[in-house]
């Protein structure tokens, strides 16, 4: 990672005692106004708290559709997209459609044949179905930019039913129903629902739909809170914004996760991945689980990923796990063997001319790993960066990664109106997005590129920014704070806490040339620190970021710092560190 510096979060004392009076912990109350928590409300995680579904936007229309086809029994197909929020959601309708007596299956588009999304050529493989053309096709996580295969579809009497959460283009598809937060029309009050929570929702109002129809009661109704694990699954993988409503969605998965209650296919994937679920949390979800579903998409099929999701049979889901294991360590290699060739490539091109940007090319790359590649680009060089691979005809396939002070959908759409003809098509938002261009363009789109990120952020130069929460009092580097901190929400626009101390080094040691293993002293305490992906040794005396962490080996538990960074104590002045905030508040 590119040398960062080291930004306080402002303390938001008012708001953090109002939480603590509350009777939120005062270490959390603290952490939490700091996140812009106002309420205690907003940290609220049982289900009655969850945000109701009438505001969603064809909501009621969509359960009504659904309603009626299962009454007419009518052939319903899910189409899914490739990725862990797409299985997720694509699982939740299975079972909770199937549970309410529908007649249902489910493709996903292959995404090395047919792309993403509800094109013309998945309504055609959907109308030659095995189990026979369906009447009604329902997409998940996706269909918001299908006009064409949504007016194909039309034409060949399938209904359409669209729930998605991406950003929609300048044209709707003109679907019997479209429920998406992002839709210009909807009022719902958070804009950041993953696809797989988007389906949940229009589950819960078709379970009052057929309710008030009368197909059940209150007391014989599915039972949808159970797919709390599956939901947050998807929530956590998807990177989405987990806002109130969102950490509720994970904190319920979270529990059932832990006491025991998850389906067989999270239990597998957590038992192949070596985590527990007695003390799982969304990092598991995030970095441990969601991988190894994402990874059939990337290079198989992601079927075996659903399927996994899908199935009530411990055996046949541990078995299954064991395939998206193997995907994923396969997946692992190829990711490897092309970032060393990007590396090469970046460092080449940066002492030949430094850049604002990164972009590069592979002729022999893996399409379905570049999202990958770029991402750890991005990390190192914290530039906005894009991948590209080979695709079909001549063209190539790009995945961007940017940073906050870049918006990539921004920057390609700058590049597609000063080069009309240079991007063949586009997509995404402001941290990722995926194009397609002739392979004959690619040198003129480097220049393109680097042309527009610094005419979109009018800089050359950019500077990672770490945000932290001060100094950790000392009394509360324990296994009890630890814990506490583990079991909470954190993710994307909830960041874990960071903490910013001085420690002296005691020892260290690089794991399998990659890790950097440490041994820290504060105050005349010990502790053990690993940073990841960083196989260089530092200073003696150091000022460090970290998270607090809880290591489990060998039946015994400790704290164990996860570092961020490390900056040497001398370089304090000249990296302009701003000074530490005391966190004195006590469990």
């Amino acid at each position: 990672m590119a040398r960062p510096i080291l930004s306080p979060r402002p303390l938001q004392p008012t708001i953090a005692s109002e939480l603590e009076q509350a009777g939120l912990n005062p270490l959390l109350a603290q952490l939490y106004a700091a996140r812009h928590v106002k309420s205690i409300h907003e940290t609220h995680s049982r289900w009655g708290a969850l945000l109701a579904p009438h505001s969603l936007h064809h909501i009621e229309q969509g359960a009504q559709l659904l309603a009626d086809a299962i009454e007419e029994q009518w052939r319903i197909l899910i189409v899914a997209d490739y990725d862990c929020d797409g299985a997720t959601a694509c699982t939740i309708g299975m079972r909770a459609l199937t549970e309410m007596g529908a007649d249902v299956d489910f493709l996903v588009p292959n995404r090395f044949e047919t792309g993403y999304g509800l094109s013309a050529e998945v309504v055609r493989i959907a109308h030659q179905h095995p189990n026979g053309k369906p009447d009604l096709i329902v997409t998940v996580d996706n269909g918001i930019a299908s006009v064409e295969g949504v007016a194909l579809a039309n034409e060949l009497g399938i209904q359409v039913l669209v729930t998605d959460h991406h950003l929609p283009g300048d044209q709707l598809p003109d679907a019997a129903a479209i429920i998406n937060p992002s839709h210009p029309d909807c009022g719902f009050p958070s804009k950041h629902l993953a696809g797989v929570g988007v389906i949940f929702y229009l589950m819960l109002a078709l379970r009052a739909e057929l309710r008030e129809r009368g197909a059940f009661d209150l007391e014989d109704q599915p039972r949808l809170d159970q797919l709390a694990d599956i939901l947050a699954l998807g929530t956590v993988a998807d990177v989405v914004q987990l806002d109130a409503n969102n950490r509720l969605l994970v904190a319920q998965g979270l529990k059932q996760i832990r006491s025991g209650r998850a389906h067989a296919g999270i239990n597998a994937l957590f038992a192949i991945a070596g985590r527990d679920t007695n003390n799982a949390n969304a990092f598991d979800l995030g970095f441990a689980v969601g991988p190894r579903i994402n990874a059939a998409g990337r290079l198989t099929d992601m079927s075996i990923g659903i399927r996994c999701l899908c199935t009530d049979d411990p055996f046949e889901a541990a078995e299954l796990a064991k395939e998206l294991d193997r995907i994923n360590q396969e997946r692992r290699q190829i990711e490897s063997g092309m970032h060393q060739s990007a590396l090469n490539s970046v460092e080449q091109m940066m002492q030949l001319s430094p850049s604002a940007s990164v972009c590069v090319y592979g002729p022999d790359w893996h399409q379905g790993v570049v999202g990958l590649v770029a991402s750890r680009l991005k990390e190192k060089y914290w530039r906005p960066t894009i991948a590209f691979a080979p695709g079909d005809n001549g063209e190539i396939k790009g995945s961007g990664r940017s940073i906050p002070d870049v918006h990539m959908r921004d920057v390609l759409d700058i590049i597609s109106k000063k080069h009309p003809s240079m991007i063949l098509k586009f997509g995404g938002h402001s941290m990722a997005a995926g194009l397609s261009i002739h392979e004959s363009s690619i040198d003129a789109f480097k220049i393109a590129f680097e042309q527009a990120v610094i005419q979109f952020s009018g800089k050359t130069h950019f500077e990672p920014i770490i945000e932290h929460d001060g100094s950790l009092a000392i009394s509360h580097i324990d296994i009890e704070t630890a814990t506490l901190l583990n079991q909470q929400v954190w993710g994307a626009g909830f960041p874990p806490p960071v903490f910013v101390d001085q420690f002296t080094v005691l020892h260290q040691r690089i794991l399998k040339d990659k890790h950097l293993k440490l041994r820290v002293e504060r105050d005349g305490l010990v502790f053990d620190a690993i940073w990841f992906n960083h196989a260089e040794l530092v200073s003696d005396s150091i000022e460090m970021a970290y998270r607090l962490d809880v290591n489990h080996w060998n039946g015994k538990s400790s704290v164990q710092f996860m570092v961020d960074y490390a900056f040497a104590t001398e370089l304090r002045d000249e990296y302009t560190i701003p000074p530490t905030i005391s966190a004195n508040a006590t469990p």
